[in-house]
C-alpha cells in the first residue's frame, strides 16, 4: 500500500510541475465535454487512452461496458453527467479480450456475475445468426464485444434522460467505440447519434 501513497505523491509533483496552478483550477469544478461508459477492466483507463487530463473527462465503468435500464449507479451517473455537467459526448466503450464477453458465451457456471452476464447473452441470442457464420472463437468474441457496444448505444438512446436532453434542444451526441489492448487503438463503430435515434451528419 505504501508504494501507491509513494506513486501518488510523486504524481501530485510532476502534475504540479507541469502547472503550478493545475489543483486549484480542478478544485473549483468540473466541466467535462465527455462521458465515458467503459469495462471495469484494469487494462483500459479512460483518461490514458484518449489523453484527458482528470477533470476532462467523468467515467462511469462496470464489467463488460453495459448499460442497464434497472442500473440505478449507471442511469444516475448519466443523468448528472446530462443534466449536471451538460457533457457534449458519451462514449460507449468496449474493449477486445473482454473477460465479460468471454464469460458470457461459455458453457459454464461462474457465480453471482452469471446474473449481469445475462445480458450480454441476450445480445448473443439476438444476433445469432451473424455470429453463428463466425467458426474462428478469436473472432466471434471480437465481433459479439462490437455488437454488445452498438446495443449499449441503443440502449443510452433510450433512457429518459437522453430522450429529455434531445427534446429540449440539448446537444448531445452518442458514441460507440471499441479499444483494442493489443495495440492501444481506438475504433469507431461508426454508431454516433446526435438527437433522438438520428445518425449524426
Amino acid at each position: 500500500m505504501q508504494e501507491l501513497f509513494d506513486n501518488n505523491r510523486h504524481w501530485a509533483k510532476r502534475m504540479t510541475q507541469l502547472n503550478a496552478r493545475f489543483f486549484r483550477d480542478l478544485a473549483r469544478q468540473q466541466a467535462p465535454k465527455y462521458l465515458w461508459i467503459g469495462c471495469a477492466d484494469s487494462r483500459v483507463p479512460a483518461n490514458e487512452i484518449v489523453g484527458l487530463l482528470p477533470g476532462e473527462i467523468f467515467v462511469h465503468r462496470n464489467v463488460a461496458n453495459l448499460v442497464i435500464h434497472t442500473d440505478i449507479n449507471c442511469l444516475s451517473v448519466l443523468q448528472y453527467a446530462v443534466d449536471i455537467l451538460r457533457v457534449e459526448h458519451v462514449i460507449v466503450c468496449g474493449h477486445y479480450g473482454c473477460g465479460g464477453i468471454q464469460a458470457a458465451v461459455e458453457d459454464r457456471r461462474h457465480g453471482l456475475i452469471d446474473n449481469w452476464l445475462r445480458h450480454i447473452r441476450d445480445v448473443h441470442h439476438r444476433h445469432r445468426g451473424l455470429l453463428g457464420r463466425t467458426k474462428d472463437k478469436a473472432a466471434l468474441l471480437r465481433r459479439l464485444c462490437e455488437l454488445n457496444v452498438k446495443e449499449q448505444v441503443v440502449n443510452v438512446a433510450n433512457t429518459t434522460t437522453v430522450q429529455d436532453a434531445w427534446r429540449r434542444g440539448q446537444r448531445l451526441s452518442l458514441h460507440g467505440w471499441v479499444y483494442d489492448i493489443h495495440d492501444g487503438l481506438l475504433k469507431d463503430l461508426a454508431v454516433t447519434v446526435d438527437r433522438e435515434g438520428q445518425p449524426a451528419r
